[in-house]
């Protein structure tokens, strides 16, 4: 039998396979084309958030391996474009199946060794919380408290840095529970200042690609986020990038990491075999979740708006919707607009309404908000996320339904309390929040 094949018999398979690969991109392209998500109500807490139509696709991808060499390219960019979100050059990212709180694990677990301290700048709920967990892993930790609606500010930190030699500072940039957003640039510059050999840890989970964040040029030293908020991919995905200086201290830690999962030591040669095109294991990677994550970093760092443009739109949402609350009478729970997270914002609710007349109403109107969350407060608020395509995406109309919601909500809620006390007092006059809330 000849070994030899004729040019027809070569020329077949291969224009078959043609015909079988070019139908299929088709398919694929059609499918995107064609696939909308299933009505539901607008989410506007903050975070999750929204999810664009393409991520929800990608999310979508066909079972596959996590060491395919169709997955380990895309593993590997996502790790390159992490690094362009948060403005760094040569922060080394660790992307790991797990909640934005497995970042403070894993600063915990890597850059602080027990019996070193630790001191956390607290803005909300979430100084509490990463506070917890660095003491769960043996940091002897002090706070600093703002009081409710206001960020730490720089002369209690050069104060406490004076005072005490600490191996880490930690802080929220948008504490998710109040919507304060800290000065990062200014923290960092202080720390620099006073203690310049202190590491310092940006909570990031509700602020990242939604707030301008410029990690090099204001030398932070570890960013923490997760996928579900102003990166706009479902929930599940534990975003940590660190600086060299960061690496360094790790790497000359006299003690074994006190975490398994959260170990760098086990991720380190993982995100690196990535990077440079190869498959390693440690533990299996979220493979869908991947996929949508790269669609979604893609759209952010590779097309328009860019950065800077989203920033800006992130801004301009913000103002929108801060600027209908005030319209409307309701008071911000940040005491200074320079405290003030663009990418949520957190409204007291007005005199005589509760949680119970606002929320439910909401809902049935189509949009979800979420609740207070600050443990001393959190009954008297409640909170609007407007991250992601909610905000860049004008011609969704997200921010545009949610005033209009919001303005008929109260309405409707004020008309209700003045028949109740007109039922039960007698007739009694507008107390101008009705009036308020029509306009």
């Amino acid at each position: 039998m000849s070994l030899l094949l004729s040019v027809s018999q070569i020329r077949g398979p291969i224009l078959t396979q043609l015909r079988s690969s070019t139908s299929i991109s088709i398919r694929k392209m059609s499918s995107i084309e064609q696939f909308r998500q299933s009505p539901h109500k607008l989410l506007v807490i903050p975070g999750p958030i929204e999810v664009s139509d393409e991520v929800l696709f990608a999310n979508a991808h066909p079972s596959m391996s996590h060491v395919s060499p169709d997955f380990i390219p895309v593993l590997g960019d996502c790790i390159r474009m992490t690094r362009t979100v948060v403005d760094t050059a040569k922060g080394q990212p660790f992307l790991i199946a797990g909640s934005g709180t497995l970042g403070w694990d894993q600063i915990a677990a890597n850059l602080v060794e027990p019996g070193e301290n630790a001191l956390v700048l607290h803005s909300g709920y979430f100084g509490d919380s990463f506070a917890e967990c660095l003491e769960t892993y043996g940091a002897n930790v002090d706070q600093l408290k703002a009081e409710i609606g206001a960020a730490v500010s720089q002369e209690a930190i050069a104060e406490a840095l004076g005072k005490k030699k600490y191996k880490l500072l930690t802080f929220t940039h948008v504490d998710t529970s109040t919507a304060v957003l800290s000065d990062a640039k200014a923290i960092v510059e202080t720390v620099r200042r006073v203690s310049p050999e202190t590491l310092v840890a940006l909570d990031g989970v509700c602020s990242v690609a939604s707030e301008e964040i410029h990690m090099d040029q204001w030398d932070v030293d570890v960013i923490i986020t997760a996928s579900q908020k102003g990166l706009g991919t479902p929930p599940g995905l534990s975003i940590l990038v660190a600086s060299v200086r960061a690496m360094q201290v790790f790497s000359s830690r006299k003690s074994r990491p006190t975490s398994y999962y959260g170990s760098w030591k086990k991720w380190l040669p993982v995100m690196q075999a990535y990077e440079s095109g190869k498959p390693s294991y440690f533990a299996t990677p979220p493979v869908n979740l991947i996929y949508a994550f790269h669609a979604s970093l893609s759209k952010i760092t590779k097309s328009s708006p860019s950065l800077a443009e989203r920033y800006e739109l992130h801004r301009d949402a913000s103002r929108r919707v801060k600027a209908a609350a005030q319209e409307l009478g309701l008071k911000q729970l940040p005491l200074d607009p320079a405290f003030a997270a663009n990418g949520m914002t957190a409204l007291w609710y007005p005199d005589g309404l509760s949680a119970g007349d606002i929320l439910p109403r909401l809902v049935k109107k189509g949009i979800v908000v979420a609740g207070g969350l600050h443990v001393d407060v959190k009954d008297k608020y409640f909170r609007i996320g407007h991250m992601g395509i909610t905000a860049v995406e004008k011609s969704r109309g997200d921010v545009d339904a949610v005033v209009k919601a919001l303005g008929e909500t109260l309405a409707e809620a004020a008309a209700e309390k003045l028949k109740q006390a007109n039922d039960r007092f007698g007739p009694l006059k507008d107390n101008g929040l009705m009036m308020k809330a029509r306009l």
